[in-house]
């Protein structure tokens, strides 16, 4: 790739990428871009200022682009510029709930590929992006528990996961589009899912798993809980990311998860989501 600079992150993932344009990428450089993702799951491209159409036109070369996902805005500024009610806004509800680790679309059908997220308008502190290696976590499980969530299925919901954190939306009637809020039947997920393309297995849970199959509600709870905790312990697991306008990252949403970081919500945060689509034969719910 030329002059372009990849730097490993101080993790078990991650790494930063300097000294290209991602809107002037060959294929030949994006081929080689696309398999240093699948390597480190996380490229972090500082001060590379897309548009809106550039994200998306850069997003759509690592797959099919979710539908209203393609850039999307979220923000706690209203189109009129004015700032969300930090109380009862819907989409600030959203906001908050995304503070908890999860992994993007596993409350649909099909989850997610991975995303590309960029920031337009940061605050001046906080408000950072947090990710977690979930290949790290699977691989340091004792060998009891890889045998037990080796055989589970957990339910993902995004309307369940809203009501544990009191943050439940109006749905329909509300400003916020209400996507994977009604979704007819909860997705059933495997708790370790195999990465389609490289082969490696990583622990699937985060905040939308509620229910595994074959448990009661309390014991699956309190497993789930565990794992939630284990997959975030090691710090070496873990990248926190502090936003520059400009910045770019896309990341790969079969292996990592990530959560929003709190900021003061008085200060304007504006960044752009592209939301990849997952391939339907490796990234469908199971059909029981």
């Amino acid at each position: 790739m030329g002059s372009v600079n990849i730097e490993p992150l101080d993790k078990s993932f991650g790494a930063v990428v300097t000294g290209l344009r991602l809107t002037e990428l060959t294929a030949a450089e994006f081929a080689d871009l696309y398999r240093a993702w699948l390597e480190y799951a996380l490229l972090i491209f500082p001060g590379q200022h897309l548009s809106d159409e550039q994200q998306r036109q850069f997003a759509g070369r690592f797959g099919s682009l979710v539908e209203g996902l393609e850039a999307l805005e979220i923000s706690n500024v209203l189109p009129s510029g004015e700032l969300r009610s930090a109380v009862d806004d819907d989409t600030m509800k959203i906001i908050r709930g995304n503070m908890q680790w999860h992994q993007d679309n596993t409350y649909m059908p099909l989850q997610a590929k991975g995303a590309v997220f960029s920031a337009k308008v940061v605050p001046a502190e906080r408000g950072d992006t947090a990710f977690a290696d979930m290949r790290a976590a699977y691989d340091a499980l004792d060998d009891e528990t890889r045998v037990l969530v080796e055989r589970l299925a957990a339910r993902h919901s995004l309307a369940h996961s809203q009501r544990a954190l009191n943050e439940e939306t109006k749905g329909a009637g509300s400003e916020y589009m209400g996507y994977g809020l009604d979704v007819a039947e909860s997705p059933l997920r495997p708790l370790v899912k195999v990465h389609p393309e490289t082969g490696r297995k990583a622990l699937a849970v985060g905040r939308h798993a509620y229910a595994v199959e074959g448990l009661g509600e309390a014991e699956a709870a309190k497993l789930l809980e565990r794992l939630n905790d284990f997959a975030v312990h090691n710090e070496h697991w873990v990248y926190q990311h502090r936003w520059h306008a400009g910045d770019v990252v896309v990341w790969d949403n079969r292996c990592l998860m990530h959560r929003a970081c709190d900021w003061d919500f008085g200060q304007k945060r504006v960044m752009l989501h592209s939301r990849i689509a997952g391939d339907p034969v490796s990234e469908a719910a199971l059909v029981r």
